[in-house]
């Protein structure tokens, strides 16, 4: 097996590291979220001129709602119309955890996550990954899954359903749809702030989210983690259980056989070296995150094009995978060394986006300006490495 997915606990947290060929790949710590998870929310105050209105979950917890974002909102009192009202008794799932200074947010359009598909309500229609490429599979696909949209329920079809039979698939999500009556029955009959779901352990989604044709052992050294995802694999994906290994060497634990405090403060780091002697200087902002690529030490011919393009093709790698180490997300920009030639601009260009498509998590090479900033996007599915932990940050 080329991969493993370490999962054991540091700093008092439980956290993954996924390694490839022996290299760390991605790094996250589970703290405990109200992420995902579904509430019979009461709706304290409505905000007009921001077409807002804000809902109790928990007592004490007032969570944004977006009315403009929300086309079907789920109220679970009597009403005559759409209009929210406070309250109003609302079933919302919260689909932004509080960031800072900001409120956690709620949605009425309720997402439930499979290993294949996502079950969405409010969006009466199938989406497929751009990664599926097998035009056959996806006429088989739609054909089989058609009796599934009603009731304004529709599905997004992971990358991860292309490697299966479309039968698979099918199965998953009429699993997805009983689980999404079943909360709808239950939420009926409790009251307000009741927790009707919880997304569970998140390492548990990790493993839900890896690649299905990915190669990879799990291993942990902690009991409870190891029966959690005993308990998952059995029931969810039982042709996994065999890559499931408990580690119980007491002399090494798994945090110094796999040094993963080194992991962790590597990652933190400000400057990353790169072999060549160039490195990047990784700078997250309020706003958005910039790389910026410095020649440094490098040994190679000055002033020369072809010197420029390969230290650029290097950082451009090594960015992308500090990307995704880091698990930074939203607005990035990278300050690449200037090229004038374009034949080598469209060199880097092709090269970037080949590598951002590898991603497991949607990123988007938007363009290159004439300095050479190169604008990239990708989609925020959870806090970056730094606000995950913290650490004393070094600059070297």
């Amino acid at each position: 097996m080329n991969g493993k997915l370490i999962i054991t606990e540091l700093y008092d947290k439980k956290m993954s590291a996924y390694f490839e060929e022996g290299k760390v790949k991605e790094l996250k710590f589970h703290d405990k979220s109200i992420l995902g998870n579904i509430y019979i929310g009461r709706v304290q105050n409505v905000v007009g001129n921001i077409d807002a209105a804000f809902i109790e979950i928990q007592k004490g917890l007032i969570c944004y709602y977006s009315m403009k974002e929300n086309k079907h909102p789920i109220f679970l009192n009597k009403k005559n119309n759409n209009k929210v009202n406070i309250g109003d008794l609302m079933l919302v799932q919260v689909s932004k955890d509080d960031i800072k200074t900001k409120a956690p947010t709620v949605t009425c359009e309720i997402n439930l996550a499979g290993k294949y598909a996502v079950l969405t309500y409010g969006k009466s229609h199938i989406g497929i990954s751009n990664k599926i490429k097998n035009e056959h599979w996806k006429k088989i696909f739609r054909n089989l899954c058609e009796p599934f949209i009603i009731d304004n329920i529709g599905y997004i079809i992971r990358t991860n359903a292309g490697s299966v039979p479309a039968e698979i698939v099918v199965e998953e999500i009429q699993k997805l749809k009983e689980q999404f009556d079943a909360i709808m029955k239950k939420a009926e009959y409790l009251s307000a702030f009741s927790c009707i779901y919880t997304e569970g352990e998140s390492y548990i989604a990790a493993i839900r989210d890896m690649y299905a044709n990915l190669s990879y052992e799990i291993i942990t050294d902690k009991e409870d983690i190891y029966n959690n995802i005993k308990e998952y694999l059995t029931d969810k994906e039982p042709d996994r259980l065999d890559t499931l290994r408990m580690y119980d060497d007491k002399m090494l634990p798994l945090i110094k056989l796999y040094s993963l405090e080194k992991c962790v403060t590597d990652a933190l780091r400000k400057n990353v070296w790169l072999k060549s002697g160039a490195y990047l200087v990784i700078e997250p902002t309020e706003a958005l995150t910039v790389i910026d690529v410095n020649t440094g030490k490098y040994s190679g011919k000055k002033n020369s094009s072809e010197t420029y393009l390969k230290i650029n093709i290097e950082a451009a790698k090594e960015a992308c995978a500090q990307i995704r180490l880091r698990n930074i997300s939203g607005i990035i920009i990278i300050d690449f060394i200037d090229m004038e030639s374009e034949s080598d601009r469209h060199k880097l260009m092709d090269e970037l986006k080949l590598l951002a498509g590898k991603d497991p998590v949607k990123t988007t090479v938007v363009d290159m300006t004439s300095l050479n900033l190169v604008e990239m996007t990708r989609k925020k599915v959870r806090k970056p490495l730094y606000e995950q932990i913290s650490l004393p940050k070094s600059d070297n």
